[in-house]
C-alpha cells in the first residue's frame, strides 16, 4: 500500500495530513514530522500491518522559492 502525505509548514510547526487517509500529526522540525508520520499512520493502519501488508509512505511538499 503506498500512502501519501502532504506536509506544510503553517509558520510555527511542520504539518502532515494524510490524503485519503484520516491522519494529521506535527512537529517542530522536519525530521520530527517525518518521525510522527511514520508513527502516525503505523498506529492508524496497524490492522493492516499486523496481516503482513506492506505499507510505503510519500511525503509530499511544495516549497516557496524566494527570490534573491
Amino acid at each position: 500500500m503506498l500512502l501519501k502525505v502532504e506536509a506544510y509548514y503553517d509558520g510555527e510547526y511542520w504539518c502532515g495530513r494524510g490524503i485519503g487517509e484520516d491522519i494529521f500529526t506535527q512537529g517542530k522540525t522536519l525530521d520530527e514530522l517525518m518521525e510522527n508520520v511514520r508513527e502516525a499512520v503505523s498506529l492508524h493502519l496497524e490492522d493492516r500491518l499486523h496481516r503482513g501488508e506492506t505499507l510505503s509512505i510519500l511525503l509530499l511538499s511544495e516549497t516557496e522559492v524566494r527570490s534573491a
